[in-house]
This record gives C-alpha cells, sequence and structure tokens, in this order.
C-alpha cells in the first residue's frame, strides 16, 4: 500500500471555538493501537467531549471516542480509554507553565492523517462566559448582514 501524502481530516470539534478562547495550537502525535487506526481509516471519530490532561508530566487525550472496528476480533481497543499523547519536552514543559499560571485548559481542535500519520491538534483555551458568547454571535451576525448588503451593492440591487 502506497503512503498517504498530505493532510486528510478524520474528525473535528467544532464546539471547542463556541466554548472557548482559543490562546495557542499545538500539534501533537497520538499512540494508538492497530485497530484504532484501522477506525480512523474509515473516518469514525469524535472529539466532542474530549480534553486534554498532564499527568506526570505527559499530556493524556480522555474522553475521546474511536468506536471498535467493525473486522476486529478479541484484540479490538476499548472506544474511550485514555490516550498518550506525544509531544516534545520542552512543549510539554510549556504548556504545563501555562496551565498553572493562568486558569487555561488543553481542547482537541481537530484529529487528521499528516503524511499517513494520526495528529492531533491541541489548543490552549479559556473557558467562555455566556455573554462573551452572545457577543461573539453578534459580531458573526452584523458580519454576515455587512457581507450581505456589500454582495446586493455589487449586483445591482
Amino acid at each position: 500500500m502506497a503512503k498517504q501524502k498530505g493532510r486528510s481530516v478524520i474528525a473535528t470539534n467544532r464546539k471547542a471555538r463556541h466554548n472557548y478562547a482559543i490562546l495557542d495550537t499545538y500539534e501533537a502525535g497520538i499512540a494508538l493501537v492497530g485497530t484504532e487506526v484501522k477506525s480512523l481509516r474509515e473516518g469514525k471519530a469524535s472529539l466532542a467531549d474530549s480534553f486534554a490532561t498532564v499527568d506526570d508530566g505527559e499530556i493524556w487525550l480522555r474522553a475521546l471516542h474511536i468506536p471498535e472496528y467493525g473486522s476486529g476480533s478479541w484484540t479490538n481497543h476499548a472506544p474511550r480509554r485514555n490516550r498518550k499523547l506525544l509531544m516534545h519536552r520542552r512543549e510539554i514543559d510549556n504548556l504545563i507553565g501555562k496551565i498553572r499560571d493562568g486558569n487555561l485548559t488543553l481542547v482537541p481542535l481537530s484529529m487528521y492523517f499528516n503524511d499517513g500519520k494520526v495528529k492531533v491538534e491541541l489548543a490552549l483555551a479559556r473557558g467562555k462566559q455566556a455573554h462573551d458568547k452572545r457577543q461573539d454571535i453578534a459580531r458573526r451576525t452584523a458580519q454576515r448582514e455587512v457581507a450581505r448588503e456589500i454582495g446586493r451593492r455589487v449586483k445591482g440591487m
């Protein structure tokens, strides 16, 4: 089988950008077993409730749902097991310092294949309050109205 080139997205966490203010993003590898990779190649994964934690100097991805592989046997994986994220020590130490200092969390934004390897895009994020979410919605609505009006003027309506 030929090696994949480029980037193909497996799953995205659409709620993350709504619920969190994204401060910085990082790319991390993920330690998986064979049936998990096969299930991901079928495009099955859910990042909806997942989050990352730091335990003993290691970063773990929790509550990520990768369904069992259909053609798997007794060697199939547990769908919601904790998975270790692979990052350089300097990056991990930097993240630990930032998480400890402020009220920040690590949230996965997307999972994708990059040249045949599974990668996770992690975001260093701060939770949004309800009024912040309303402001974002109002800002998006205003931008949509402006774009609509510009389109009307260009068309001569």
